[in-house]
């Protein structure tokens, strides 16, 4: 696989191996040895995924900025196309407000390690996409300080291919 760093610190994009030939294609999307080593070599960290969900989306739905304190994710696009940002969530750091975006696809198989206090969001591109991550906690709303921003946040100004998302009861919050 290849890793690349990216201007948000422990926000790795990743690119696994991928083999064709004339029957298709075949990839390995997750070894817990590798990840587990590169994770570690990159971010000091040990973490260790608990936990698999998808979304499916159509056109034009826009998604988060989702994240809680605790959890790392590998994020990737199964299915179709997504436009991503993360961005850095955690309200004591001088880099809150900081963010990237990324393409992923079922073309190009990227994959994205998103730390702990790192808001995930993305816009459906294609139309319809799955968006597929791992995550290193349990998912429960009870015990996880989830936190929500809308997408367009001021204090964050990220910039969206889209003027007006479909967006959900969640993630229609006003600022």
């Amino acid at each position: 696989m290849e890793i690349q760093e990216t201007k948000l610190k422990n926000v790795l994009l990743i690119k696994p191996f991928i083999h064709e030939d004339f029957r298709g294609e075949y990839l390995e999307t997750y070894n817990e040895k590798d990840y587990s080593e590169m994770i570690k070599k990159y971010t000091g960290q040990d973490v260790k995924f608990v936990q698999d969900n998808f979304s499916t989306s159509f056109k034009n739905v826009l998604r988060g900025f989702h994240g809680d304190p605790e959890t790392w994710k590998l994020i990737s696009c199964d299915f179709g196309r997504i436009y991503v940002v993360i961005v850095n969530c955690d309200e004591s750091s001088p880099e809150f407000g900081k963010w990237a975006s990324f393409s992923l696809s079922e073309k190009n198989r990227m994959q994205l390690l998103v730390p702990p206090k790192h808001g995930t969001a993305h816009l459906v591109i294609s139309d319809s996409a799955m968006f597929r991550y791992k995550q290193s906690t349990y998912y429960d709303p009870k015990v996880l300080k989830q936190f929500t921003y809308r997408y367009d946040d001021p204090r964050f100004n990220v910039w969206w291919p889209i003027k007006n998302p479909i967006l959900s009861e969640r993630d229609d919050l006003k600022n």
